[in-house]
């Protein structure tokens, strides 16, 4: 690794995965047994992140499970990845954010996205009247900030929120997030493990776009991988089997518990979905210790990262960790 990337940070991106023969209190220990590993091992933040109407995921309270997460930690930052601001009211998530504030000081970041994180139906039931597309997310975004900083004269203020540093990040998976981070001078994080293709452009744009603000004097980006790592690369790409069963059956609209790993995707998948799903996966790293190192390396230099947030859909909660711990070690 170049000297210039040695000190690029690693955290953890978490989804409270539901596995087939599990409920989510299940996951919740799993997530909070992680978070814990993740702090002893030096990762930096532990991000949680919004979906809804999906039975494989049991974050949708993301705000509430960000508390128990911090509340079983004492030192990683903890925070949304994100949060979906337009199923929401600006005041109540200043509010919720405030209240994580306030009670785990210096340690929470507040992600934003623009996506529903969910099917239409399943929004509509969210957002209710407010059936917004995400066009006004830039106004949501000035909303949510100025209960963080009112004037004298606001009539309406978040209590707790006001006065409180919440980091705010702008999340995306395209280049419309991308170049409001960068105009906004925020810290952005780029969805690279379901949206590889659009990577180094939204890097681009985020850096061509920024403007020195008050936060950062300089463009600071986060980027998601899929990162699944073993003892062996035999064994790693066993256990992404689970991640890429996860991706058919969102392809075939059957969204599900995660699946146990299977000896062979060729009986389960067509032609056309390995395709599409390849496509969607191609950031992922998949291997050995060694395997893992070169590539992640390789993408911390194509991106030009300054962080990377580790996802690793694995249905053995051990095995888990156990990718997680090895991964811990590799960028020291």
């Amino acid at each position: 690794m170049s000297n210039a990337k040695k000190d690029v940070k690693l955290s953890i991106l978490d989804l409270a995965p539901v596995v087939e023969g599990s409920t989510p209190s299940d996951a919740f220990k799993n997530t909070l047994d992680l978070a814990q590993h993740a702090e002893k091992w030096g990762y930096n933040r532990f991000w949680l992140a919004e979906h809804h109407n999906m039975e494989g995921i049991a974050s949708s309270a993301t705000a509430v499970l960000i508390g128990h997460v911090a509340g079983g930690t004492s030192t990683i930052r903890v925070g949304s990845g994100g949060i979906m601001l337009p199923n929401h009211s600006p005041l109540v998530i200043a509010e919720q954010f405030g209240t994580l504030e306030s009670l785990y000081s210096g340690r929470i970041d507040l992600g934003l996205g623009r996506a529903p994180g969910t099917d239409q139906l399943t929004a509509r039931a969210l957002r209710r009247e407010n059936m917004s597309n995400g066009e006004d997310f830039p106004e949501q975004l000035d909303e949510l900030r100025e209960y963080f900083n009112p004037t004298e004269a606001a009539h309406v203020k978040a209590v707790p929120g006001k006065g409180l540093n919440v980091p705010i990040w702008l999340l995306g998976s395209s280049g419309f997030s991308a170049q409001l981070a960068g105009r906004l001078g925020l810290p952005f994080a780029f969805a690279s493990h379901f949206s590889p293709e659009h990577t180094v452009p939204a890097m681009n744009l985020y850096r061509s776009s920024f403007r020195p603000s008050e936060v950062l004097d300089e463009p600071y980006a986060m980027v998601g991988a899929n990162v699944i790592a073993a003892d062996t690369d035999e064994r790693a790409a066993f256990l992404a089997t689970s991640m890429q069963q996860q991706f058919l059956n969102l392809v075939r609209n059957r969204p599900g518990k995660m699946q146990p790993p299977v000896e062979n995707m060729e009986e389960l998948w067509t032609p056309y979905e390995k395709a599409a799903i390849h496509q969607q996966l191609g950031s992922s790293i998949v291997g050995n210790e060694r395997t893992v190192k070169e590539k992640l390396e390789k993408f911390i230099e194509e991106t030009g990262a300054n962080e990377i947030m580790v996802n690793a859909s694995i249905y053995d909660h051990h095995e888990r960790l156990r990718s997680f711990e090895i991964v811990s070690g590799l960028l020291r």
